[in-house]
C-alpha cells in the first residue's frame, strides 16, 4: 500500500498550512469572518456600536451633544470606527498569511527555532487540494473584508462630506 505525500510531510504538524488554516478558522474572532451574511453584519456592527462607548465621551468633549448634536455624531461615528478598522486589518492580514502559506507550492518552516528554516515543496496533490481550499473557503473570506472596507470608505466619505455642509 503507498503512503499519502502527508504522511511524508516533514513540516511539524502545527506549521502545516491546512493545521493553520483549521486553528484560524476555529479561532475566536477569526471565526465570525466565515459566518453567513446578517451573523457577520452583525458582529461588525456589534464592534462598532461598543467603540461608541469610548469614542461619545471623546467627542462629546469638543462637540456637546446639545449644542453641536450632527457633529458629535458624525465625529463619534468616526471615532469609532478606527477600532473596528483595527480589528478587520487583524481579520485580513490573517486571512492572507493563511492563503499565501496554502497557495504557494512551497512552505517554509522552522524545525527548532528561527536559526534553522527549511522550505518543503508540496506535491501535486497536496498542492491542489490547498489551492481548493483557496478557492472555495478564503477567498470569499478576503472578498467579504475587502466589500466592508469598500462600505467603511463609502461612510467615511458621506461623513466627510456631511461634515463640510454643516
Amino acid at each position: 500500500m503507498m503512503r499519502s505525500s502527508v504522511d511524508n510531510c516533514p513540516v511539524p504538524t502545527e506549521q502545516q498550512p491546512l493545521n493553520e488554516y483549521e486553528e484560524l478558522k476555529n479561532a475566536w474572532l477569526f471565526k465570525d469572518t466565515t459566518l453567513k451574511l446578517p451573523d457577520y453584519t452583525q458582529k461588525i456592527l456589534w464592534i462598532w456600536v461598543w467603540s461608541w462607548l469610548v469614542a461619545g465621551p471623546v467627542a462629546a468633549a469638543s462637540f456637546p451633544p446639545q449644542k453641536q448634536l450632527w457633529e458629535f455624531i458624525i465625529c463619534t461615528s468616526a471615532s469609532a470606527t478606527v477600532p473596528l478598522v483595527l480589528i478587520l486589518v487583524r481579520l485580513y492580514l490573517g486571512w492572507h498569511y493563511i492563503r499565501d502559506r496554502l497557495y504557494n507550492e512551497r512552505v517554509f518552516y522552522e524545525e527548532s527555532g528561527w536559526y534553522d528554516g527549511q522550505t518543503w515543496t508540496k506535491p501535486p496533490e497536496v498542492l491542489m487540494r490547498d489551492r481548493l481550499i483557496v478557492s472555495y473557503n478564503i477567498k470569499p473570506i478576503l472578498q467579504r473584508l475587502q466589500f466592508t472596507f469598500a462600505v467603511l470608505i463609502v461612510m467615511y466619505l458621506i461623513g466627510t462630506i456631511t461634515w463640510h455642509l454643516l
